[in-house]
């Protein structure tokens, strides 16, 4: 209790507009942001300008703990998708938080554990997959299940609403925004998805997850 209080002391909270940069890759800051409200969009810039995705956090989520960690530069940027109300933490207040008690440790070791298995998965689809298969990956990935008007699960049917803008889809996936175009096409021809209002529905999840599957598996087996 006596952390929290402190850590309150030396909290500021912020309010960022649709699009406004809080911190850029190289930045020497050591502070932990908490999203309190809105969605924060996580990602790097290759030299070239190019740009990948990493991941969106909404609402009760954090970012900026590595930096506070190890003390190095930031390594992505993160820019605000929607208006957002972040709380910003500064390093040294928010490792003594963590570190206070057996139970916060463990929440970021979890915390931790959860963004490098996540990166490490997208690693091995960017390596090993196609883009065909990357496509698959990440409508997954984005998708949850179809809900009928009675709260229930339709069949097998997945849906992906609102659907992602195919530049941000293809910055998602590390590649370009007509290849992301021609295998949505694909896909909408063989029927394995559809279009609808505001959505995109998956109606063959499990084909596109076999598919998924298999390639890495060969991959990892040559």
């Amino acid at each position: 209790m006596d952390e929290l209080r402190r850590s309150a002391k030396v909290a500021t909270w912020r309010t960022f507009g649709v699009g406004e940069l809080i911190l850029d890759s190289d930045d020497a800051s050591g502070d932990v942001w908490f999203v309190l409200e809105g969605v924060v969009r996580i990602l790097v810039r290759a030299p070239s300008g190019r740009e990948l995705i990493l991941t969106d956090i909404a609402a009760g989520g954090m970012f900026g703990e590595i930096a506070a960690i190890d003390g190095a530069p930031r390594t992505a940027s993160a820019t605000a998708l929607v208006r957002s109300q972040l709380c910003a933490l500064p390093g040294s207040a928010f490792l003594d938080a963590a570190c206070s008690t057996p139970a916060a440790c463990r929440d970021l070791l979890r915390q931790m554990t959860e963004i490098l298995r996540r990166q490490s998965k997208r690693l091995l689809e960017r390596e090993a997959l196609p883009v065909r298969l990357r496509v698959h990956a990440e409508l997954l990935r984005l998708s949850r299940p179809r809900l009928g008007r009675d709260g229930q699960t339709v069949g097998e049917e997945r849906v992906v609403s609102p659907p992602p803008r195919q530049h941000v889809f293809a910055a998602r996936i590390g590649t370009r925004r007509e290849a992301v175009s021609r295998e949505f096409a694909d896909l909408l021809r063989l029927g394995v998805i559809a279009r609808e209002r505001g959505a995109i529905v998956i109606r063959q999840p499990k084909a596109l997850r076999d598919a998924v599957e298999a390639e890495i598996e060969a991959q990892i087996g040559l």
